[in-house]
């Protein structure tokens, strides 16, 4: 197979139209947090009520995401997707209306709040699942790299917006233009020729009647892809945490933005050149490596005699993020059957977000009670931990692993050894 530039993936057929839309949406999730967190605050005056809002928001996007995923599959992108992301729009859009009048009270916001995330749409899953129609099977690793660097930089740039729109105008504009970007990117994603062609489960059962497999019931890889990128999502959760408190310690607050930038642009910087690379080694056995090599990293961190050596510290542990999540959502997508795939992805998401928050909690308490060295080592030890017994997983399921014949979970096609 020959070597495809990023720039060449995306000149395939419908590649940018289609990736274009989905990114558009996307957009909205970099935004939507902020704005919602700036929007209550203003409405009732209340931290507490703010982050009340927004965790409710949060559990419920994240807990219900396969369930929202699993509709998409049995349906179909071009079915359900719209509907969704209409449903999304419209409470988003109400929120900014009440938070804008004030006259809501913290309960209803916060119910508003949940109700919303409980419909967000996955467009990461979605655009995935349409990767792995748009491109060869040896491409995907390379579709996926780039997805996840773009999607992070998204997480990065969303942010920015909302602090531009609300030098501006009340915070409540940034929850209407997370509304306008979800619902424009969603009916752009959903016209794309790709997201048409894909028929939910359900038609396709219609046609070859029969029972279909679960997405983890008896699939070890799907597990070794959960538990190794939750352990990824451990990570990332405690080092924003343990980041704020080191450079506090040091007296230099300043630093924090620089070294959470550092570290996204490590993540970038890996992703790409992951993605770039034609493994032999079978992603059930690069996932466990590149997991402990950043639960390590983060533990040598917390030695770090200076927020510069920090900086450097976070900007190579970001070189483990991309592509500890890209290889979790390829065997995600491999190991699953044709009417589950955007479940499982799904699921990544889920284990990703889950072990992120509640790093984020078990942190704080950590923090307020232990050495810092110490919080480093002990936030590292869940990512090693789980690298430790994903591996496993992997070495305990070769009956499931031989049955998924695509190149990306067992090496690249016609790539030379590495």
């Amino acid at each position: 197979m020959s070597a495809l530039s990023y720039a060449a993936l995306l000149r395939i057929p419908h590649a940018s139209r289609t990736f274009g839309a989905a990114l558009l949406g996307r957009l909205s999730y970099g935004m939507v947090s902020l704005s919602l967190l700036l929007s209550v605050k203003a409405a009732t005056g209340s931290y507490t009520a703010a982050g009340a809002a927004l965790a409710c928001f949060g559990a419920t996007s994240v807990t219900l995401s396969p369930v929202r995923a699993g509709v998409i599959d049995r349906h179909g992108p071009r079915r359900a997707l719209p509907p969704m992301a209409a449903a999304y729009a419209l409470l988003l859009a109400a929120l900014a209306v009440v938070t804008a009048d004030g006259g809501t009270g913290a309960a209803g916001l916060t119910a508003l709040a949940a109700a919303a995330g409980a419909l967000t749409p996955p467009l990461g899953p979605v655009m995935r699942v349409l990767w792995s129609d748009l491109v060869p099977p040896g491409l995907l690793s390379r579709a996926y790299s780039l997805d996840s660097v773009a999607e992070e930089l998204l997480l990065v740039t969303g942010p920015l917006l909302v602090g531009a729109i609300v030098t501006a105008a009340p915070a409540p504009v940034g929850l209407a233009a997370s509304a306008a970007l979800i619902l424009c990117g969603t009916l752009a994603l959903v016209a794309s020729p790709v997201a048409g062609a894909r028929k939910g489960s359900r038609a396709a059962a219609r046609r070859t009647p029969g029972r279909a497999p679960g997405v983890l019931r008896g699939n070890l890889p799907m597990k070794q892809a959960v538990i190794g990128v939750a352990g990824v999502g451990v990570c990332l959760g405690a080092l924003h945490l343990l980041v704020v408190a080191f450079a506090d310690e040091h007296d230099a607050a300043g630093l924090v933005p620089w070294i959470l930038a550092a570290m996204s642009a490590g993540s970038a910087v890996g992703g790409l050149v992951y993605g770039a690379v034609a493994w032999r080694a079978p992603g059930t056995r690069r996932l466990p490596v590149l997991a402990a090599a950043l639960g390590l990293l983060l533990a040598a961190t917390g030695l770090a005699p200076h927020p510069y050596v920090l900086l450097g510290c976070a900007a190579l542990a970001g070189v483990f993020v991309a592509p500890g999540i890209t290889t979790a959502y390829l065997i995600a997508d491999q190991s699953a059957g044709p009417g589950s795939r955007t479940k499982a992805g799904a699921w990544v998401n889920t284990a990703l977000n889950a072990g992120s928050s509640t790093a984020t909690a078990a942190t704080g308490l950590l923090i307020d009670n232990a050495p810092l060295p110490l919080c480093f080592a002990l936030a590292a030890l869940p990512a090693v931990l789980a690298a430790g017994t994903a591996a496993l997983a992997g070495a305990r399921s070769p009956a499931r692993v031989r049955h998924v014949t695509s190149p990306e979970l067992h090496g690249g096609e016609g790539a030379p050894p590495r």
